[in-house]
């Protein structure tokens, strides 16, 4: 399918939030997959990735997710002084202000006639962890997590007992987990973690690890795996038509 691009502010519990919307030009009703970024935001790379999924029948939201933090249309380049940025944006958010970020966009595009009112989350790095995250609500039918952070750890600030590993139970939809075995920033015992909680309560997940490093579906740089990819693209498309 050939898909377009709209840009639209939200009002949040935390202030405005832009999203870029990646949906499909044909007329019809389509379900909405929240796609979370990695921390430098909707990178080239980002946008592509919501290109293709856009592409195969959804309407794609990808949020601004330190919108409190920085400036609207603020992007992070991929060199030191964005990750320190992005890194610092990451341990200062609480994970409660993106739960309701959450909630903004699912009021939001539940109203909009192009979407079909069935929602699911992707996400990769910091987003990996947002999607499993958006995935405690219950309006959220299926997430798809690639080599989400901070989860397995409990980093990132949040209430006491609200971080994203204890609050597990809650995950009601099918969620797929996908890692990459060369990963540093999720060592295997954080991986062997959090699948042992997954099995623990009894959730509907399935599970992937790959040889591959962290970051190998950014389409920049030395990590990316072009084959590795595809085949995680099609995991996600299969899902969520599956699922939503």
């Amino acid at each position: 399918m050939i898909s377009q691009k709209d840009i639209i502010d939200l009002n949040t519990a935390t202030g405005t939030m832009r999203c870029n919307v990646y949906r499909p030009t044909q007329e019809g009703q389509f379900p909405c997959v929240i796609f979370y970024s990695e921390i430098f935001q909707i990178t080239a790379p980002i946008e592509r990735s919501a290109r293709i999924m856009a592409g195969h029948g959804f309407v794609v939201v990808v949020p601004e997710v330190f919108h409190e933090l920085n400036a609207i249309g603020t992007v992070l380049a991929y060199n030191d002084a964005g990750k320190d940025k992005g890194n610092q944006d990451k341990f200062t958010k609480p994970l409660e202000d993106h739960d309701s970020d959450t909630v903004a966009m699912i009021e939001y595009f539940e109203q909009q006639p192009y979407c079909s009112k069935s929602f699911g989350a992707m996400g990769v790095c910091i987003g990996g962890h947002l999607a499993y995250r958006a995935a405690l609500n219950p309006r959220i039918e299926s997430a798809f997590c690639l080599y989400a952070t901070d989860i397995h750890s409990n980093t990132l600030p949040c209430q006491d007992g609200n971080d994203s590993f204890s609050r597990t139970k809650d995950i009601q939809g099918a969620i797929t987990m996908i890692w990459g075995k060369q990963d540093p920033h999720v060592s295997t015992e954080g991986r062997q973690k959090i699948y042992q909680q997954l099995i623990d309560t009894e959730r509907n997940f399935v599970w992937h690890e790959f040889n591959g490093q962290h970051a190998f579906m950014r389409d920049e740089g030395e990590r990316y795996d072009a084959e590795l990819a595809l085949h995680c693209y099609k995991l996600a498309v299969d899902q969520f038509r599956r699922d939503l």
